[in-house]
């Protein structure tokens, strides 16, 4: 052992900075995977094949006699009833197409059936269809559940920095911890801002890794060669480009053959629509003004799971295969089927106590908040809470 190595191993390792956690009253969890493990009963772990296939055709199902109905909306004539019936297609199609992104990420986490091949190829044929890069998603989604939470390793809805933000040091900022008049926005603003997010946030994320960390170069989902991936993971992101481009071949064969309207009518728009419910579920997530981000001094892998809410959206929850108001199960264990989670959130809740972090306040009204109040984090400290 050289001199270097006596001297690295006698530093005593940095006091977490927690300041913000004391002014908060925040107390910082002390458990362990396996405490939460055995609180839940061994059959919410065991993977269907079968049950899980069963959700894929009811889903499958649905979206085709949405789509046969939606075939007589133009036969009809009242302009009015056409009016109101064609955004009811395209809502209802993308609640339960979000509810198949929710299956095919479910194969990604290999909780769809205990075959690795059935998950990856069941993912991605679900995945291809809603032009996700199944494999390039599954490999950045699998680190964020790695470091959820973590200010420099997790993947995605990584808060802005106070510097990032362009205001001055906590220190000589005259407007403190806020709110700060340079980050206000009118109504108008805020809802062209959460109009931009929900339209383009999915694709622009998947293309730019947009809201994710930030990587030098061209870092997106379809780069093979960028910092997200490693050199072995190579073809399983090209594999994934192929599968997107033979989607995005048939809807071009299908805009030529039925034109191009019809397309857009029957896949573009509900397309949209399932962007915007998987953007809104992930955001009210992982953002919330009581919930804090940590540095490495504090994070662990359980305290980063702990740090996920749980909401209901109602009977959307059904179709959504439970990916909201069992979210925190999901992050703690991610090869557990949807089918079990919500049964297993009710021991986690019991497990985690005031740790479980569960919020029914109405869905929009959390959004306005959660966006009005979730601009920035502090640059240092070891746990950080939203400021605006």
């Amino acid at each position: 052992m050289t001199v270097a190595d006596d001297n690295k191993k006698e530093q005593p390792q940095a006091q977490p900075v927690i300041d913000e956690a004391i002014e908060r009253g925040w107390e910082i969890p002390d458990f362990t995977i396996k405490e939460i493990r055995d609180a839940i009963p061994a059959h919410c772990f065991r993977r269907d094949t079968f049950r899980s296939f069963t959700y894929v055709f009811h889903d499958l199902f649905i979206i085709a006699v949405l789509a046969y109905a939606a075939t007589y909306i133009d036969t009809i004539p009242s302009s009015t009833a056409r009016v109101i019936l064609w955004p009811l297609y395209w809502i209802a199609q993308g609640i339960v197409g979000t509810g198949v992104w929710v299956i095919g990420h479910e194969c990604g986490h290999q909780a769809f059936s205990p075959s690795k091949a059935i998950n990856n190829g069941v993912g991605m044929v679900l995945h291809s269809i809603l032009l996700v890069p199944y494999h390039s998603w599954r490999i950045s989604h699998s680190r964020h559940h790695k470091a959820t939470g973590h200010m420099q390793k997790d993947q995605v809805f990584l808060p802005a920095t106070r510097s990032q933000m362009g205001l001055p040091s906590r220190d000589l900022d005259p407007e403190g911890d806020g709110p700060h008049s340079a980050l206000e926005e009118s109504p108008i603003a805020m809802l062209w801002g959460m109009f931009v997010m929900f339209a383009f946030g999915w694709p622009m994320y998947l293309l730019t890794n947009i809201a994710g960390q930030k990587y030098p170069g061209w870092a997106s989902h379809f780069n093979p060669y960028c910092a997200i991936f490693k050199d072995y993971e190579f073809w399983d992101v090209m594999q994934s480009t192929a599968g997107v481009s033979a989607t995005i071949a048939v809807l071009t064969y299908l805009g030529q053959t039925f034109g191009s309207l019809t397309v857009i009518k029957f896949y573009v728009l509900p397309y949209f629509f399932v962007n915007f419910w998987l953007v809104l579920i992930t955001y009210l997530q992982h953002t919330a003004p009581y919930l804090p981000h940590y540095r490495e001094n504090v994070w662990n892998f359980q305290r980063g799971a702990a740090l996920t809410v749980d909401r209901s959206f109602g009977i959307l929850d059904y179709f959504h295969h439970h990916i909201s108001d069992s979210h925190v199960a999901h992050h703690f264990f991610s090869t557990m089927p949807h089918y079990h989670a919500v049964e297993a959130t009710h021991y986690i809740k019991k497990a985690l106590g005031k740790h479980y972090q569960s919020d029914m306040t109405p869905i929009a009204v959390a959004l306005w908040q959660s966006w009005k109040e979730c601009r920035f984090v502090e640059d240092d400290g070891d746990v950080v809470f939203f400021k605006k």
